[in-house]
């Protein structure tokens, strides 16, 4: 069976993170299937998903990190070419990537105890998001 779903929400950009656990688990719940893989991914150039543990001190690090690693005050030659400042977010969102797959066991995401599913929005600027959850399994 294979099953398609949607999450929408709204972001603030400049490295925004968002704990998906709850909403996904939710859709797997509704799902019924007792095993498979749930696929995660959000269609766009700016945002990623991944897990971490979604603390307030590892969220601030996490944004220092990224800061560190492609510094939005940079020189991009995406922003030469486009005009729009963020060619730091492309380049973070490449290096993370836009999909996630977690497996589904016994009806249940199998997640580490601390592990969280989390959005990360590297854009300049507040965007509405989606992510496409694909069910897959019996």
């Amino acid at each position: 069976m294979v099953i398609t779903e949607e999450i929408k929400f709204s972001t603030q950009g400049h490295t925004d993170i968002i704990n998906l656990s709850s909403q996904i688990e939710e859709l797997v719940s509704q799902a019924e299937l007792t095993s498979g893989i749930a696929c995660l991914f959000v269609p766009g150039t700016t945002g990623v998903l991944t897990t971490l543990e979604f603390e307030p001190g590892l969220v601030n690090d996490i944004k220092k990190y990224w800061e560190q690693i492609a510094n939005s005050r940079a020189v991009y030659e995406h922003n030469a070419r486009w005009g729009d400042g963020n060619g730091y977010a492309h380049v973070r969102a490449a290096a993370v990537g836009p999909s996630l797959v977690v497996p589904i066991v016994d009806g249940k995401l199998v997640l580490g105890t601390w592990q969280d599913i989390v959005f990360i929005d590297f854009d300049n600027r507040p965007r509405s998001r989606t992510i496409i959850v694909q069910m897959v399994g019996e």
